[in-house]
């Protein structure tokens, strides 16, 4: 059986006036490029610690509602102030994470040294579309693994760029973008 390409993936088809379904299958697509074209391990440690909040968050929500079932209002008071603020500060605390941790990174690729001698290099994409804005903003971070240097490119393009009049993302079009700020970033590594 021969190995499939990348590339003959069913056709993502997507309402083209709805903004975030756009975004999000772009993003599919551009993770697809860096993990399936050039064979990077995706790395979920981001998305990991925004389930980490999360789960505790419904876990104490939980603890709440048992709580309060076995011991009855009156008698749950004390509990229930603990948890519901408990609550609170933990979605304050994902908030200011997805703010300012994740930042519209979508997909955290490792480069991997076949060799294993180099430490890993890592690749973070991230997007933004903004509400009634056909811009599609993509940035490419990379973070050299040996002396720790980071370096970013981006595009803004339309996404009228990258899918066709009835709503299919055409990877052909996406990839060569992405695979200019990748040899771009590339490029740079070796220039100094």
């Amino acid at each position: 059986m021969a190995a499939k390409n990348w590339k003959d993936d069913k056709p993502v088809k997507v309402n083209k006036w709805d903004g975030s379904a756009v975004k999000n299958a772009l993003d599919d697509s551009v993770r697809d490029v860096l993990t399936k074209k050039y064979n990077y391990v995706e790395n979920f440690a981001l998305i990991d610690g925004r389930l980490l909040m999360c789960g505790f968050s419904v876990s104490v929500a939980m603890f709440a509602l048992l709580w309060d079932w076995l011991y009855p209002f009156p008698q749950s008071r004390p509990v229930l102030i603990v948890c519901v603020s408990t609550y609170f500060i933990m979605m304050g605390l994902l908030t200011l994470y997805t703010t300012y941790k994740e930042k519209g990174i979508f997909v955290i690729a490792i480069q991997k040294d076949p060799a294993g001698f180099i430490p890993d290099n890592t690749w973070e994409a991230s997007s933004a579309l903004k509400k009634y804005d056909d811009k599609y903003n993509l940035t490419l971070t990379f973070k050299d693994g040996k002396t720790g240097n980071i370096r970013s490119a981006s595009i803004s393009k339309s996404v009228a760029n990258f899918i066709d009049e009835n709503g299919i993302i055409i990877h052909e079009l996406v990839e060569p973008e992405v695979s200019k700020l990748h040899n771009n970033l590339l490029v740079d590594r070796k220039d100094k």
